[in-house]
């Protein structure tokens, strides 16, 4: 008695969405012998092949079971699903079959592809879950099977693990069209237009893409999420967000029942050992489990389609689907919890004999074994730190007791440098007094190698809190205590001898001292103080306004970064910093922001008080494009930073610098008033900060209406530019002396000041600071030009800034944002008509780009619509506003941000 059902094709589709993607692989599988869906449970084999199959008429369906192991049996059952395809075209070879008048299966298939070899119609035989059949007979009939069927007929198998068919071959001879769990995964358009099936509520496209992303795109994962989500459906978007609102009980079964639960015992206890590595290869695994086998146990477990996969670029490097993994580890927790420990500890041995001792320390957290981690930390602890692995060498560190941590100097040492790597200068005093009081405390005693990067350490923390006198005594001291071996130390103390000097102005001294740090930190392989000295390089040619080395400079510190994966190291941010400050001064205003963007995404694992410069930056670009609104939410974010933290005076005056701009570009004298009353005046000016506060002190005096204390400041700043061969301070004074000189009457002078700026600019390039004081030195410029008072390549460069000058664009682009439309919204002397016929949010955007000098066509790129769109709300607000034209919108909009306080032309 033969059981219908499992020669019938799944008819419940309804429900199955379409996927285009994999139906255009499979539109011309009549040319190819084989097509194979292979992948773990629950990824839609089954339904995959019935969606494209589902409207061909000839094709015979056989739905396999552990019982069709049998090879009568199994020939049986293909020969009715190949009669029902072919409408009873080999009815002589059942015959044969039934009667078991066939020695093996090559012999009766024989038989059969001589009964077929008029049949001309295209035909499909699939053999779902070919991977229940182990019999090598039915193997070698299959292959036979494949060799010599007709060329009209296409053999389709679904299994969970790859059959034995010889699919190498036919892949090399292009016969195997092949869709694995990669190419049967949802993809995000997939994923969307699955929930929209299924669930009412719409969900957000980001949250779907995390949701993708977590599962992986594993449909059965992806479908009991759904039907959490209908009978939740408030729930969906959190559980988009994280797993962790989901119920991963019906999960859990279903891994069971489909997969974990057929496993013999051996396989199954081999996979919750292997559960605690998120990756693995052989070695690791066989130094875990203590098995000689692990590599073919792996290869094995792959090829059965266990969830496992070999990861991208690395051989015989495996990891588990991250929902298997975790039913595992789940699965371990609940059968072997007295091994935990145990197995943690194994791991962290086995990654360190990788050499991969971040690994390791993950391993000993886990387990809680302390003296093991001081042992790692010791052994590798400096290593990790030079590779930029700050953020696990502070968390194990922070989990040790005072008793483990204090007793070791090396592991103090670590401690301590680990905060000064990080910024956090004013922590790091207190801890190295904590420290030396538990050295007492416990009878450490420190030798003369020790005690020399202890003054090392100390010199950088003297350094960064401005005392530069006390850093070279202590870097003198150090070098002087430090064995030639010591070299982590060594080039401590050298770059800070290097700081120093840059500090005090002696540039031609402290960029040797930053060169030979640099060549020794890279001699010893101490990267991110070679990316430190890097920096300090930039900066001091900088400084000597030589910006186009300086800016290679930073190129070469990239390329560090990438080489050496310094990316979430904190001086990356440095890095990026002090790119996007070159590129504001050269008006690569795209760039600069982008620079700045992504500086604060390195910085995003720290304490945000890191990103004052960020911020500031931000600040000063959107203030050069003319964005007030974005500019003051920057600022206001600079402002909630400063209340909080003390900063170096190089960042308070960046800082200070994009608010004082702002106020003049708002005619906000009373804020700079203010200002002035508690600004800090430097007690010198012989370096690049000290000149910008002293800068920042006359640009407020000028503004406030003391020009002549202005004027005196800037004289002394050019003696010391003069000094110390500070040609950028020295281009950024004559443009800010012009100013000057200009509101004072003597203007001769200030032609002299700007064309001796432009001078110096035809070599460094930095037009920021022409184009931030554009109201005040376009008239001069023009001057210059027109009495023909500079040279042919000064005047080219004053004709490029009065073009970049005259732009609109880099004067009024204000943004209609929600948060400046709900200030203006708010504002009692509001004219009654935009109160009571507000625009929508899309309306004040537009707006917002008529002011700017935008066209139709320019507004309707600029938001993503039709330019029809755009028509469309340009009548809306002429009729709210109730206006007739673009020079009343703009004129409207004057009124409007003049109302908020903005300096508008």
């Amino acid at each position: 008695m033969w059981i219908p059902s499992k020669l019938t094709r799944p008819a419940r589709l309804h429900n199955a969405i379409l996927r285009p993607r994999l139906l255009d692989l499979l539109q011309h599988a009549t040319a190819y012998r084989l097509v194979l869906f292979r992948s773990p449970a629950g990824y839609g084999k089954t339904t995959m092949a019935a969606q494209w199959l589902n409207e061909h008429p000839h094709t015979g369906w056989f739905n396999l079971d552990d019982n069709d192991n049998d090879p009568f049996r199994f020939a049986n059952y293909l020969l009715q699903a190949l009669n029902k395809a072919s409408q009873d075209a080999c009815l002589k070879t059942k015959a044969m079959a039934e009667r078991r008048q066939f020695a093996c299966l090559s012999t009766l298939f024989s038989e059969l592809f001589a009964e077929l070899q008029d049949y001309p119609h295209q035909t499909y035989l699939v053999l779902d879950d070919y991977h229940v059949i182990h019999n090598e007979d039915i193997h070698d009939g299959m292959r036979f099977f494949l060799k010599h069927m007709p060329d009209e007929m296409t053999l389709v198998v679904t299994s969970r693990s790859q059959p034995p068919l010889g699919t190498a071959n036919l892949r090399v001879r292009d016969l195997l069209i092949e869709a694995d769990h990669e190419s049967l995964a949802f993809d995000e358009e997939e994923t969307t237009r699955f929930f929209s099936k299924r669930v009412a509520n719409e969900i957000e496209t980001t949250a779907l893409s995390n949701l993708r992303a977590q599962v992986e795109g594993w449909p059965s994962a992806l479908q009991l999420i759904a039907l959490h989500a209908q009978q939740r459906p408030n729930h969906l978007a959190e559980s988009a967000l994280s797993l962790a609102e989901f119920n991963r009980s019906h999960l859990w079964d279903y891994l069971a029942e489909e997969v974990f639960d057929l496993l013999d015992e051996d396989t199954r206890s081999f996979l919750l050992h292997c559960s605690v590595l998120d990756m693995f290869n052989a070695e690791l695994v066989m130094d875990l489990t203590g098995r000689s086998d692990a590599l073919i146990k792996l290869e094995t477990l792959n090829r059965i389609g266990l969830f496992i996969s070999p990861l991208e670029g690395a051989d015989n490097w495996f990891r588990f689907h991250h929902l298997f993994a975790e039913f595992l580890r789940h699965k371990r927790h609940a059968h072997i919890p007295e091994q935990r420990k145990d197995l943690h500890n194994k791991a962290a041995q086995a990654w360190l004999n990788q050499n991969s001792p971040q690994q390791a320390l993950y391993h000993v957290k886990k387990s809680q074994n302390h003296s093991f981690m001081v042992e790692i930390l010791s052994d590798h602890g400096w290593q990790m730190f030079h590779h930029g692995e700050l953020r696990i060498l502070e968390d194990c560190i922070a989990s040790l007791d005072k008793r483990l941590l204090f007793s070791s100097p090396r592991l103090i040492l670590l401690r301590l440098w680990l905060a000064q790597s990080q910024h956090r200068y004013n922590e790091v005093g207190d801890l190295i007094a904590e420290s030396e009081a538990e050295m007492l405390a416990n009878h450490i005693q420190l030798d003369d190698a020790l005690q020399g990067e202890l003054n090392a350490l100390r010199a950088q923390v003297a350094i960064n809190q401005g005392k530069p006198e006390d850093a070279l005594l202590l870097s003198e001291q150090a070098l002087g205590q430090l064995p030639a071996t010591t070299y982590r130390s060594r080039i401590v103390a050298t770059s800070v001898v290097g700081e120093v000097h840059h500090c005090l102005g002696n540039l031609n001294r402290a960029l040797p001292m930053m060169q030979q740090t640099e060549k020794m930190a890279r001699q010893y392989h101490v990267y991110h103080q070679a990316l430190w000295a890097l920096l300090q390089q930039s900066e001091i040619m900088l400084a000597q306004g030589a910006v186009q080395p300086a800016y290679e400079l930073l190129e070469q510190g990239f390329k560090l970064v990438k080489d050496q994966h310094l990316h979430q190291v904190p001086m990356h941010e440095f890095l990026l910093r002090l790119q996007a400050q070159i590129l504001w001064c050269w008006n690569r205003l795209d760039e600069a922001e982008e620079a700045a963007l992504k500086s604060l995404d390195v910085l995003a694992p720290y304490d945000d008080t890191k990103s004052l410069q960020a911020y500031s930056m931000l600040a000063r670009i959107a203030i050069t494009r003319g964005e007030q609104d974005k500019a003051a939410r920057y600022l206001q974010r600079c402002n909630d930073l400063m209340d909080r933290a003390d900063f170096h005076i190089d960042w308070r005056a960046n800082a200070d610098m994009a608010k004082l701009l702002y106020w003049q570009q708002c005619n906000d004298i009373s804020s700079i008033q203010q200002w002035l009353e508690h600004a800090e005046e430097p007690d010198g000016s012989c370096n690049h900060f000290q000149q910008q506060q002293w800068r920042n002190l006359a640009l407020a005096r000028l503004l406030t209406g003391n020009i002549e204390e202005a004027h005196r400041i800037l004289t002394i700043l050019l003696d010391s530019c003069e000094k110390h061969a500070l040609v950028t301070d020295r281009n950024r004074n004559l443009i800010l002396l012009a100013t000057i000189c200009k509101r004072a009457d003597n203007r001769e002078m200030a032609l002299k000041h700007l064309a001796e700026a432009l001078h110096l600019t035809n070599s460094t390039g930095m037009v920021g600071n022409f184009l931030i004081a554009a109201a005040d030195i376009q008239d001069l410029l023009q001057t210059l030009i027109d009495d023909k008072m500079l040279n042919e390549l000064s005047m080219h460069r004053a004709r490029h800034l009065l073009r970049e000058m005259n732009s609109k664009e880099k004067h009024r682009l204000v943004h209609f944002d929600e948060a400046l439309v709900e200030k203006l919204l708010n504002l009692p002397d509001l004219p009654e008509l935009i109160r009571t016929s507000p625009l929508t949010q899309r309306e004040w955007q537009v707006l917002g780009l008529i002011y700017t000098g935008y066209s139709n066509e320019q507004i309707a790129t600029e938001l993503d619509v039709a330019a029809t769109t755009i028509k469309t709300h340009i009548r809306n607000l002429y009729q709210k506003l109730n206006i007739a034209n673009r020079s009343e919108a703009i004129e409207t909009a004057k009124e409007l941000l003049s109302l908020m306080g903005y300096q508008v032309s």
